[in-house]
């Protein structure tokens, strides 16, 4: 659980960097043109997709045992 945790947290700081790129080459941009700059790439989709499932499955799933 501790190594899922992990990848989630490098998965977060992996968006915030992407963010933080972006923000620096188009600083006038707003926080919706940020998102729709970075969901224009299909990695960072099916990452963004990835993660969601993985905070479903862990944390928002009920317990079945």
């Amino acid at each position: 659980m501790l190594l899922s945790i992990g990848y989630f947290g490098l998965c977060a700081a992996l968006l915030v960097v992407a963010t933080w790129r972006i923000r620096l080459r188009h600083p006038e941009a707003t926080v919706t043109e940020l998102f729709d700059r970075l969901l224009d790439d299909r990695a960072v989709r099916i990452a963004v997709i990835v993660i969601w499932w993985w905070l479903g499955w862990h944390f928002l799933a009920g317990a079945t045992l």
